[in-house]
């Protein structure tokens, strides 16, 4: 008798991947027109550097595991590339001209930035979901997305240009919710794939500088003219600050003093998730640095501390930590933009933001997100798409060709965990 767990992904996933594709074509066709008299010239550069944080920076950062870059880099590729077309008509609906989706490069900033959502949430359940399973988390999780940010720019009129709540946030507590709904008892204890090694840790570091130069970029891109500038110096800072101080409790939390690649990898770029939401309001670099000082201190706290807590009190497991990176960094950026705010209205230099709209936004944002999640996370766990057996997570030989010499291990019939699965709920 065959498994549930039918990891062949010949049909299952071609038909459906390629009914998607031509779904979308003919939703272009009817919507989606070039948007005339817009200044591309402006905004490229910034363009290019976002784009190359989506398909390398994050692809790259999720190749830390020992037997699953293939689909760390390649699963990456494929969910921006379906994601920027679902997020361009998700995000264009709510701005149609005439009955039409415009585009231009801004319109492919704010693509590619719907897309940073689901590639988040996609580390944390990386090694555990199918093809089938992201396509389908990618559908949705763009979907609410686009709402919330309608929710938090148009109605609540909250500032976030650097998406420290709408993107960073709304992808951490999305994937931790998908994350516990879909929780293996079988991987309680740490599976023996759930590791890096020297070269895999390398590969990842790239992903991290990639992100590290390029993130500046990523919050002054929406950015008004006149702020831009700003944003740029305020992330460029706040970088700088959260990677010293993730180097010195690096040493700190180690009983040996040793650095610890996974917080170099991640905890460094904190700052540029903290300082995103009011990064083109602060009026000093020392504020920034002393954000994205704060950024590190708690991202480093977080997987020293609480990452451990929420896989063994919670059945929450983050496998890339995006709790620590994404989820409390952006919780951070949002308090940081109401006490901004605040201040500001205090001394009468903002009469368009307000405190409680933030904390609207802040509040609506993880509610959205965790409620999103959870939803998707029903709908993944059918077991009809495609999923591999808790024996066979982390690993890429399950949906990939690999060389010879990686083959060296046992890949376990799926009908092996569905025992295994029995017996832990026993």
């Amino acid at each position: 008798m065959p498994s549930a767990l039918d990891t062949n992904m010949r049909f299952k996933f071609s038909i459906f991947a390629l009914l998607l594709q031509v779904a979308i074509t003919v939703l272009f066709g009817i919507f989606v027109e070039y948007k005339t008299g817009s200044q591309p010239e402006r905004s490229h550069p910034l363009f290019q550097d976002v784009h190359v944080m989506i398909f390398v920076g994050f692809g790259f950062l999720m190749t830390f595991l020992k037997k699953y870059g293939f689909s760390s880099v390649g699963i990456n590729m494929l969910i921006a590339a379906f994601g920027l077309q679902w997020g361009t008509l998700m995000q264009g609906f709510w701005h149609m001209e005439d009955g039409k989706i415009c585009v231009y490069i801004n319109s492919m900033i704010n693509a590619d930035f719907s897309t940073a959502t689901a590639l988040i949430s996609f580390g944390a359940v990386l090694g555990k979901t199918s093809p089938v399973q992201m396509l389908i988390l990618t559908i949705l999780e763009i979907t609410i997305f686009a709402c919330n940010e309608h929710l938090v720019t148009e109605i609540f009129q909250a500032t976030d240009v650097g998406a420290s709540m709408t993107i960073h946030a709304f992808g951490a507590y999305f994937g931790l919710a998908v994350s516990l709904v879909l929780y293996r008892p079988g991987l309680k204890n740490k599976h023996e794939n759930e590791e890096s090694t020297y070269h895999s840790d390398l590969f990842a570091m790239i992903g991290t500088l990639f992100l590290w130069i390029f993130w500046p970029s990523f919050n002054s891109a929406i950015a008004h003219d006149n702020d831009r500038l700003k944003a740029i110096i305020n992330t460029y800072y706040s970088l700088a600050a959260s990677t010293v101080v993730t180097f010195a409790l690096s040493s700190l939390v180690d009983q040996r003093g040793k650095f610890s690649m996974v917080l170099v990898q991640n905890a460094t770029l904190a700052g540029g998730v903290a300082v995103g939401t009011c990064a083109d309001l602060l009026n000093h670099p020392f504020a920034a640095m002393c954000i994205g000082a704060i950024a590190g201190i708690i991202s480093v706290l977080g997987f020293h501390f609480l990452t451990p807590v929420l896989a063994s009190k919670l059945n929450i497991h983050d496998t890339c930590g995006v709790h620590n990176l994404h989820g409390l960094p952006g919780v951070l950026g949002g308090i940081a933009g109401i006490v901004v705010t605040a201040i500001q209205r205090t001394n009468g230099k903002s009469a368009l933001h307000t405190p409680g709209m933030q904390a609207a936004a802040l509040g609506s944002t993880i509610g959205i997100a965790l409620a999103g999640g959870a939803l998707t996370g029903a709908i993944l766990k059918l077991p009809f798409l495609g999923q591999a057996s808790d024996k066979n997570c982390f690993d890429d030989s399950i949906y990939w060709e690999v060389p010879e010499e990686e083959k060296l291990h046992v890949v376990h019939s799926n009908n092996y965990d569905e025992q295994s699965r029995f017996e832990a709920t026993m």
